[in-house]
């Protein structure tokens, strides 16, 4: 028994990625993109786990083959501007973000719970959500973070795969979605929706925090390298089957309710299908998967911003201890003004939108995180292809460069193709 928990516990941080991207970018992005263009994008689903899964794995690689997080070499390496312009979009990204994981944590709750009419509930929901995550992040440490996680894993992956089987979807259509890349037009938006499905898989910016946490895990050196390469392998095969489950869920719906209404039609759709207990079975799925993504949030973005100012603002004392704990510690105080600061902030100014559109919050917030993929892998494509930097052994690959390059390709593509509708 001492040996399973063992093993659970060292390939927890993978797990713990793919539950935060999973949340919000995956449940309301895929939900609300497949009940728009159907089973035709599943193949947008695989694409963006496997981009997710090459670009973790090339920032993992950074950091245990050089001490530094790929936060900390960036801004050695690209000084200011970097500071400056991550730092300006990060503060942007995060607060439709946090808007976008608040909303769906409310909606999901008003849904299962509807106490209150619709607004305000939702609203109510979201703030008491948002404050037992603070109350988490605060006080519980990384430990009872992981655990608390690792319930909503347990029941957000169990109940809607096997919500998504009992539908019995079309396998031909699926198959076709599958293997078959198309982008419906949908009056001009199933482009924007592909590219915010593509980017919101797995997360973005979160994808960040996947060197903090291993560092919890005390992974810092190159031995670690293949452990975490399967602990990653495992979560984003976990975030590609999710996705695919709601989306082939949220295919054939009616998105024209917003809010709950969009969270009840999926579920009343289910109880047509397979009976009041599809309902329910989905519903609390639907909830662990926001909330575990609100949850690693809230605990693990604090961790970019303390470690941004840290870097852009440091004492030459904290620089020695910079230096010191590259290591063998994270250099991040969550007990910190910066962390703590950071995360009140986090979790109540973003309320502001929450009463906006369900639709609207949640396809700023994948739009908005998409945009982040491009500049990640070229960063990782400078980075990572430099021996002086990274050394020989763990420079990019030819194949890991073509993807690279592959993820900046489709993105200006996608880019030059939404420009050239807007003229």
């Amino acid at each position: 028994m001492k040996s399973r928990f063992s093993i659970f516990t060292l390939i927890g941080p993978g797990l713990l990625i793919a539950a935060t991207g999973v949340g919000a970018g995956d449940l309301a992005g895929a939900g609300l993109a497949g009940s728009k263009l159907g089973l035709a994008i599943l193949w947008v689903v695989f694409v963006g786990a496997f981009f997710k899964f090459v670009l973790t794995e090339g920032l993992t690689r950074w950091q245990l083959a050089t001490g530094s997080t790929l936060l900390e070499g960036a801004v050695e390496h690209f000084g200011w501007p970097f500071r400056i312009i991550f730092g300006a979009y990060f503060l942007f990204w995060s607060y439709v973000t946090a808007a976008a994981i608040m909303s769906a944590c409310g909606v999901t709750m008003q849904a299962i719970a509807p106490i209150f009419d619709d607004a305000n509930g939702k609203l109510v929901y979201a703030l008491a959500q948002s404050l037992i995550g603070v109350a988490i992040a605060w006080w519980g440490g990384f430990k009872v973070f992981q655990r608390c996680m690792s319930v909503c894993i347990f029941i957000m992956f169990i109940t809607v795969i096997i919500t998504a089987v009992l539908l019995k979807p079309d396998v031909t259509g699926v198959l076709k979605g599958l293997f078959t890349p198309t982008i419906p037009d949908l009056q001009g938006e199933g482009l924007t929706w592909t590219i915010g499905l593509l980017g919101g898989i797995g997360g973005t910016v979160t994808i960040l925090c996947y060197g903090y946490w291993i560092r919890e895990e005390g992974r810092t050196s190159t031995q670690s390298l293949k452990l975490c390469r399967l602990d990653l392998a495992l979560g984003y095969i976990m975030t590609a089957l999710f996705g695919l489950a709601m989306v082939i869920i949220a295919s054939g719906t009616d998105a024209s309710g917003k809010g709950v209404g969009f969270i009840i039609a999926l579920a009343n759709q289910l109880e047509t299908a397979i009976g009041p207990a599809g309902r329910w079975v989905f519903l609390i799925g639907a909830w662990a998967a926001v909330f575990s993504s609100l949850l690693g949030v809230w605990q693990a973005v604090p961790y970019l911003f303390a470690d941004l100012w840290r870097l852009s603002v440091r004492t030459p004392k904290e620089v020695s201890v910079s230096e010191d704990a590259k290591r063998s510690d994270n250099p991040v105080d969550t007990r910190g003004w910066s962390y703590r600061g950071f995360l009140i902030v986090m979790a109540i100014v973003p309320l502001i939108q929450v009463r906006y559109s369900f639709e609207q919050v949640q396809r700023n917030y994948v739009v908005t995180g998409a945009f982040f993929i491009p500049l990640l892998a070229l960063g990782l494509l400078i980075m990572n292809s430099k021996t002086s930097w990274i050394g020989v052994k763990h420079r990019n690959r030819l194949s890991t460069t073509f993807v690279f390059l592959l993820i900046l390709g489709f993105f200006a593509w996608a880019g030059y193709r939404k420009l050239r509708g807007m003229i």
